[in-house]
């Protein structure tokens, strides 16, 4: 079984700022990002919950996706977080259990 690279998604709250992502540690990046660890744009507008991920075997498909939503219009995200997620709920308590 090989490592899995994903995708994510950070808002602030619902509708609120967002930020896109790709990491091979998804619990390491999100803990990083809720500790405020870097100065910039996550830790400006506290853009703490989780709110849309995927997986991928293969990281360069996961680089390519990550680059593919950043350029998408903000609707078309929402959209993206909401078809899986209606209610933003934050994601990151599945992913620590895991």
């Amino acid at each position: 079984m090989g490592k899995t690279y994903y995708v994510y998604i950070l808002a602030s709250r619902k509708y609120g700022a967002l930020y896109i992502g790709v990491t091979g540690d998804l619990a390491g990046r999100i803990s990083l990002h809720r500790e405020e660890v870097w100065p910039g744009h996550t830790a400006t507008y506290h853009i703490h919950r989780l709110v849309h991920l995927e997986p991928y075997e293969d990281p360069n498909l996961a680089i390519r996706r990550e680059k593919q939503l950043k350029k998408w219009l903000r609707a078309w995200k929402i959209k993206l977080i909401e078809k899986a997620n209606p209610d933003w709920a934050d994601l990151y308590a599945e992913i620590a259990m895991d």
